[in-house]
């Protein structure tokens, strides 16, 4: 008999685009986000992610996985008491947390 699945939260980076709305900073070309997101594999956490950024009008473009709280100390992550906060608010409220964003500029005088 298979045991119910149990929520976790992965860390993910999102690469995101421009988009009209999406509220980055004028001369951007994009940005990344850090985000924690419940899901009861790296999968459902990913495809929930995209479409909560989407409803917010950003353009996900690539996500980059780094797995759950006890993966990522197993490979000695240094995790913040304010990181795993947010981890464990993203399982309390099955969402996901938008922890930072870091937005992207072309370096001037680079041919894109």
């Amino acid at each position: 008999m298979k045991k119910p699945s149990k929520q976790q939260v992965y860390t993910l980076l999102v690469e995101v685009g421009r988009a009209s709305d999406d509220g980055l900073p004028k001369g951007a070309t994009g940005a990344a986000l850090m985000c924690y997101a419940s899901g009861v594999d790296e999968a459902e956490a990913v495809r929930e992610t995209v479409a909560i950024l989407k409803q917010a009008d950003l353009a996900p473009l690539d996500v980059s996985g780094y797995g759950t709280l006890d993966e990522r100390l197993a490979e000695g992550h240094d995790i913040s008491d304010d990181e795993k906060e947010l981890m464990q608010r993203a399982l309390a409220e099955n969402s996901v947390i938008v922890a930072q964003m870091t937005p992207f500029f072309d370096e001037p005088g680079q041919d894109a």
